[in-house]
Order: C-alpha cells, then sequence, then structure tokens
C-alpha cells in the first residue's frame, strides 16, 4: 500500500469513527473485484469474503438490537423493520453519506460504467467494511459501528419514509426467506383512459399472496406487496396480534 492510500484510508477510518491495528483489511474491504482481476494474480485481495462476513454481522447486530428496542413486537415486526434497514439500497444510502464511493478501487471496466456509485458496488463495499472491523477489533466495534449507522433510520419519520415502499420491502424478505423474487401479474384492467384502474396479483413460488388494486400499475403492485406482508406475518406469527404497518394506498 502505498503513502497516498495509506493517507487516505487513515482519513477515511477517522470520518468513520473507526480505528485500524491493521489498516490493510480496510484497504481490502475497499478492493473491488474488477480491480484485482486487472493486476496480477495474488497481488491483492478483493472484498468478497469481508462482504460475506461482514453481510453475519450485519444481521446478528440488526436483529439483536431491534429485540432489544421492541421486545413486546411479532418475529414479522422484526423482519420487515431489519429489511427496511439492511436492504441493498438503505445500505447503497449509507455508503453515500459516508463517500464511501471515492474510496473503492474499481477496475477500468467498472470505473468507466460508474460503477462507484452502483448501488450493489456501495452496499457490498459497506458490508465489507464491517467485515474489517470485526476482523480488526471484534464484535464490539463492528456492533458500535453499525449501530451508528442504523441509528439515525430507526427514528419514526425516517421509518415512515421507507415503510411506504412494500415492494423494496417485500423483495429483501422474499430474497431471504424464499431465495427468489416475488412475480406481480395484472389480473384485470378497467376504465376509461383517463381513469383507469388495475388490479394486480402478487405470486411467489407459484402462490398468490397478495393482491391490490390501483390507478396505476405501480400503485396496485404497491398494494399488493402491502397485502403480501400482512400475508407472510401472518404465516410466520401463526395467527398473533400485531400486524405490519402498512397503511396509506398509494393512487
Amino acid at each position: 500500500m502505498d503513502r497516498q492510500r495509506r493517507t487516505a484510508l487513515k482519513s477515511l477510518a477517522n470520518k468513520l469513527g473507526l480505528t485500524f491495528k491493521k489498516l490493510a483489511l480496510l484497504d481490502e474491504s475497499l478492493t473491488h473485484s474488477s480491480y484485482v482481476n486487472e493486476r496480477e494474480e495474488g497481488t491483492y485481495r478483493d472484498n468478497e469474503a469481508l462482504e460475506f462476513l461482514g453481510d453475519a454481522v450485519l444481521g446478528l447486530v440488526v436483529s439483536h438490537h431491534l429485540y432489544n428496542l421492541f421486545p413486546a413486537h411479532p418475529p414479522g415486526h422484526y423482519s420487515a423493520l431489519k429489511a427496511d434497514l439492511v436492504n441493498q439500497s438503505a445500505l447503497a444510502r449509507c455508503a453515500r453519506e459516508l463517500s464511501l464511493g471515492e474510496y473503492i478501487r474499481l477496475g477500468r471496466g467498472e470505473e468507466l460504467s460508474n460503477g462507484r456509485d452502483r448501488d450493489s458496488v456501495l452496499a457490498n463495499a459497506l458490508e465489507a467494511v464491517i467485515g474489517a472491523v470485526f476482523l480488526d477489533g471484534g464484535l464490539v466495534p463492528a456492533g458500535e459501528f453499525v449501530l451508528r449507522l442504523i441509528t439515525p433510520y430507526l427514528e419514526e419519520p425516517h421509518r415512515q419514509k421507507v415503510r411506504r415502499d412494500a415492494k423494496s420491502r417485500l423483495q429483501s424478505i422474499t430474497q431471504e426467506r424464499f431465495k427468489m423474487l416475488p412475480q406481480y401479474r395484472v389480473a384485470s384492467e378497467t376504465g376509461p383512459d383517463h381513469n383507469r384502474r388495475f388490479e394486480v396479483e402478487l405470486a411467489i413460488n407459484g402462490k398468490v399472496y397478495g393482491r391490490g388494486a390501483g390507478r396505476s400499475k405501480k400503485a396496485a403492485e404497491q398494494n399488493a406487496a402491502r397485502e403480501a406482508l400482512r400475508t407472510l406475518e401472518q404465516d410466520s406469527d401463526k395467527g398473533s396480534s400485531g400486524a405490519i404497518s402498512c397503511d396509506g394506498e398509494e393512487q
């Protein structure tokens, strides 16, 4: 690692409120596979292993924190709120706020295709940084770092804003639980052009979990996703109370 890179990483660590005993771990966490592929074999390590580790640490810390924060809530509430906090777009948003993209090493192709601002690249890098913090100092500093990231988004105004995007929440949950994406199908389309009404069915692995209607396909899909979230929570909780808050039809 050259002096310029070391200075930049120390500045980043300070900005993140972190102290690394092994700065090389932070360097690795911000090294994309495209960069490694363009170098001599064995010269660099990409961040994929740290990303895998960071994802596990992130899930554990967030789950534990939500359990302590909302002890009386049903599991469906934890799953939905966790999905809000750790999905790809949420992690990418955090990474942008930290200007993490400026420090990621990319291959030429990724650089030219604006990979530095791609959600997947940013989210993966942030998870890799979490993994690096864990390897360098253990669960305590890694947990403290994660909580600094997510705490602002646990405030009600942020939760309400994120909660409105039911499709994103559902996608995160179905990927985790079913390893697949939900499928939306327009079941009917009625009314004149100036006042159309769409009805959408939402299926997961061939089973219909939700139906929704709206004045646009997007609104109908959001409402179908809200119903699917309620259905999944009922399946998980076996009829217990405390449904996910999914109010407010989009038009």
